[in-house]
């Protein structure tokens, strides 16, 4: 029986890797897209999968995509109404979270209301409102598939066990293009060279977030959530090379690790087959030319963006929001050239020391917090 699927976030690096899965998979069929303003792309994805509904995000390019697909079958829709309808696709089965930001919260929780399993790529979910989301989905018995690299290893370590007996998460980081480096040392880092990283092919927001390490923040924040464990229970590794994906410590001490290729689309493929393993036709690690795996301890003080990520996990409440908004803000800065490479985590530690907390936030507080941060990096920066 063939899988349907919608995907949020289609012509960025996740959904387009996404689609690599669905082409190479008979068995699985492309309900709904959506993206952001490249309109060419969705175009050619359009033709080639025949999606019953698209949205651009973008109204001007909405109206452009609807001139250009008018002979076909698809339903072209726009803004978050139009992200909505693709997330609630009536013949979907599971929507991939692609999309980067907090855009995806509204769509993900309407999706999960809908009856659909969740391929999540949306970390910023899970950073703003997890104590939502994973309530939610206990109430209405949704899945929810973890497509990042580190969290569908951790997933997969946990099969067949109880997460109770969790004594530590090993959750792994390459580094990132200035392991190593000092504050001094990165002064002058430019955006092409934030841009390079050694391991993975990413989107430029992850990217850069990599690159600074507050997107292994978010990780752990994320983790927390998706796996019921304390702040404190999440300790993040240095693997440079990328093979051991994650860990999971029981509290027997025994360490049960997932490793393979730094391919994306491995752990997109298992969460869309899962609870299945199906043939997968990408790379394959060669044990016998893997001579060594390093580890390291994170730099938490040349690299504060993890230490604020921790710190704003452990708080709670709006903070995590905070954090989220204040990168976000500073990362589109930094790509437009309006924002030196530094000056991002500067923002992030300005937003949080302001922020007065608000705990157990609804949705519509969330959405608030993160208004509200913008509006306090803009009057300072």
């Amino acid at each position: 029986m063939r899988k349907t699927i919608s995907i949020l976030g289609s012509t960025g690096s996740v959904g387009m890797q996404t689609l690599d899965v669905v082409r190479s998979c008979g068995d699985m069929r492309i309900t709904g897209l959506a993206a952001g303003r490249n309109v060419d792309r969705m175009v050619a994805q359009i033709r080639e999968f025949k999606p019953r509904i698209a949205c651009m995000w973008d109204e001007e390019r909405a109206k452009e995509l609807k001139v250009r697909v008018a002979d076909t079958r698809t339903k072209v829709v726009t803004g978050m109404d139009g992200l909505i309808e693709v997330a609630t696709e009536e013949n979907a089965e599971i929507v991939v979270t692609a999309v980067v930001g907090m855009i995806g919260l509204r769509p993900t929780i309407a999706a999960m209301e809908a009856g659909k399993d969740i391929a999540l790529a949306n970390k910023e979910t899970f950073v703003t409102a997890g104590h939502l989301i994973m309530k939610k989905a206990k109430m209405i018995n949704t899945r929810i598939l973890p497509v990042d690299s580190e969290h569908s290893a951790i997933f997969q370590c946990l099969n067949g066990e109880s997460p109770k007996r969790i004594s530590r998460i090993l959750l792994t980081a390459s580094g990132g293009p200035f392991r190593g480096m000092t504050r001094r040392q990165m002064e002058k880092i430019t955006v092409q060279q934030a841009l390079r990283h050694p391991n993975w092919s990413m989107g430029h927001k992850i990217t850069i977030d990599c690159s600074t390490m507050v997107n292994k923040g978010l990780e752990v924040i994320e983790a927390k959530w998706l796996f019921n464990v304390e702040m404190g229970q999440i300790e993040v590794v240095v693997q440079p090379e990328s093979i051991i994906h994650s860990m999971v410590e029981f509290k027997d001490g025994s360490v049960i690790a997932q490793m393979g290729v730094p391919d994306m689309r491995l752990p997109i493929h298992y969460a869309l087959n899962y609870p299945q393993r199906m043939p997968f036709q990408g790379g394959r690690l060669d044990f016998k030319k893997l001579s060594t795996l390093h580890f390291e301890e994170p730099d938490m003080e040349n690299f504060r963006g993890l230490k604020l990520a921790y710190e704003a996990g452990e708080t709670g409440g709006t903070m995590p929001t905070v954090l989220n908004a204040a990168n976000e803000w500073a990362v589109s800065r930094f790509l437009n050239g309006k924002l030196r490479y530094l000056e991002i985590v500067d923002v992030i530690e300005d937003a949080m020391r302001a922020h007065k907390v608000k705990w157990n936030p609804s949705l519509e507080k969330i959405l608030e917090t993160e208004r509200e941060t913008y509006a306090y990096i803009e009057s300072r920066w």
